[in-house]
């Protein structure tokens, strides 16, 4: 048999499926692992997604999205932000921010092309980049510094190669944020460089200090920006396979192409479902957010009392602690408390180098199941000694 793409040598499986998979096989476990709401969608979205179904809606519709929708996206970027990008041709709806992620990457980049990335990241990024030949540069961070980059930590990664930028804020591992301040001095660095950025604001409703920056509102950013956005995390949509992306018309238009000839245009009842999303699910969604707000100190402060130093999440549902001194490496330390107090948690080098000697909590699951989770977590650093 002749072998296959030599591109996929590099590119490993997802830690967290594995971790996934493994919370599947084993009974009474308590997954902090997988980063997904443990709400279900919102009754009245779920309505008219079967509505939608009952009333016969089970056809193709436009590439790029229904109308309704993208003119529903429109209004809603405008109003929260003040972005305006036109329903007609500025936006295009996917199966999921991670379709949009990856149709990006294929537009954008040629062989060899390097896009930045900011560690710890997102495990699509890098696979998703190196899927369309380019080549990802690691820009890493620090927990004494918030997990965020400062502008010499980007501009050093620059070379003539430099293509773009990716921007994952409210960031997912680590729940970091950037203010508005610290956006600009990257925008201005994006503009000296002539690079594109790529903001993935998927958790962008769910920030607890302050409001929610959108890159492209950045003076100038607009053109520069793709930005990718859906309704998995802020309305508990993540099996609905829902996102879009909005840009330039040439990117756009481009991203449209590839999503026609692929995934062809995204369910039309998913797409129903996020239209009454935008209309009415302004208050579920907070509803939501402030709950997580609620678990989110629970398990900072249990995690604190269990001994291990964490950075204050300020956006997303997870937190990053530090479990350095436990002596054990990420992944032994995850494999050993899922052994011995059957305790999901994802160990941080999944997500970068940088990531080494932490690991990731999510606190999208019940306020009860976070404190015996963090019980269990005090138990087995007792049990190490620490």
């Amino acid at each position: 048999m002749k072998p296959i793409s030599k591109r996929m040598e590099p590119i490993p499986a997802s830690g967290i499926r594995k971790f996934f998979d493994l919370i599947l096989s084993t009974p009474d476990v308590i997954s902090l692992g997988v980063g997904e709401p443990d709400f279900v969608t919102p009754p009245h979205i779920s309505d008219a997604g079967i509505k939608a179904i009952e009333e016969g809606y089970t056809s193709y519709t436009s590439n790029w999205g229904l109308i309704e929708l993208r003119e529903l996206i429109s209004e809603a970027l405008k109003h929260e932000y003040g972005v305006d990008y036109d329903p007609h041709g500025e936006i295009l709806v996917t199966s999921g921010v991670s379709e949009a992620l990856d149709i990006l990457m294929r537009v954008l980049l040629d062989p060899g092309d390097e896009v930045i990335v900011i560690e710890p990241t997102y495990v699509s990024y890098k696979p998703c980049i190196r899927f369309a030949y380019g080549e990802p540069v690691v820009v890493p961070t620090e927990s004494s510094n918030e997990f965020k980059p400062t502008v010499e930590d980007i501009e050093v990664k620059i070379t003539d190669k430099t293509k773009a930028l990716v921007l994952g804020y409210p960031n997912n591992p680590t729940g970091a944020i950037m203010a508005k301040k610290e956006l600009e001095a990257i925008a201005n660095l994006v503009n000296e460089y002539d690079l594109y950025v790529i903001s993935d604001e998927i958790y962008s409703k769910l920030t607890y200090n302050g409001k929610h920056t959108c890159f492209s509102s950045l003076n100038g950013m607009q053109e520069r920006t793709i930005l990718l956005n859906g309704f998995s995390k802020s309305h508990a949509m993540t099996g609905w396979r829902i996102g879009y992306a909005c840009g330039n018309r040439e990117i756009i238009e481009a991203m449209m192409k590839v999503h026609q000839y692929t995934m062809l245009c995204a369910p039309v009842q998913s797409q129903l479902a996020a239209c009454e999303a935008l209309r009415n699910g302004e208050e579920s969604c907070k509803k939501m957010v402030d709950e997580y707000n609620r678990r989110r100190r629970l398990m900072v402060a249990g995690l604190e009392e269990a001994g291990l130093e964490c950075f204050n999440p300020r956006g997303a549902f997870y937190t990053f602690p530090s479990i350095k001194k436990s002596g054990l490496s990420s992944t032994v330390f995850a494999q050993r408390l899922f052994d011995e107090k059957k305790v999901a948690v994802v160990p941080g080098n999944i997500f970068g180098e940088c990531g080494e000697g932490f690991v990731r909590c999510a606190y999208a699951v019940s306020p009860e199941d976070i404190v015996e989770a963090m019980n269990r977590i005090k138990e087995f650093m007792e049990e190490l000694g620490v």
